[in-house]
C-alpha cells in the first residue's frame, strides 16, 4: 500500500508516469525503505497504463465487494432440556448514570468565533 500511496503522490506531483527512483526518493523522505521485490511487481503491473484508466478499473472491482450491514446475528441454541425456562425470563436492563462533562461555552471561546 505504501508503494501505491508514493506512485500516486508522484502522480499528483506532476510526474505523467512516475519512475522506481521517484516512489523510492518519496519513500525514503519518510524513513522506508520499500522492498524490491514489491517495487517491480508493482511497476511490471502498471507499466504502459494511463493511471486514470487503472482507477476506474479499480473502482468497478470495488463495486462488487460487499460492504458491510445486512447481515444477521443468529443466537445459539442452549445446550441442555431446561433451555425454554431461561429464555423465558427478560434481561434486566441496567441504567447507565451519565456525568455531564463540562463544556467550553464556560471558558468564552469556541472554534468557530
Amino acid at each position: 500500500m505504501k508503494i501505491v500511496c508514493a506512485y500516486l503522490l508522484a502522480a499528483l506531483g506532476g510526474k505523467s508516469s512516475p519512475t522506481v527512483e521517484d516512489v523510492k526518493d518519496i519513500l525514503s523522505s519518510v524513513g522506508i525503505e520499500p522492498d524490491e521485490d514489491r517495487l517491480q511487481l508493482f511497476f511490471d503491473q502498471v507499466s504502459g497504463k494511463d493511471l486514470e484508466e487503472l482507477i476506474a478499473s479499480g473502482r468497478e472491482k470495488l463495486a462488487s465487494v460487499p460492504a458491510g450491514g445486512g447481515g444477521v446475528a443468529v443466537a445459539a441454541a442452549p445446550a441442555g432440556g431446561a433451555g425454554g425456562a431461561a429464555a423465558a425470563e427478560p434481561a434486566k436492563e441496567e441504567k447507565k448514570v451519565e456525568e455531564k462533562e463540562e463544556s467550553d461555552d464556560d471558558m468564552g471561546f469556541s472554534l468557530f468565533d
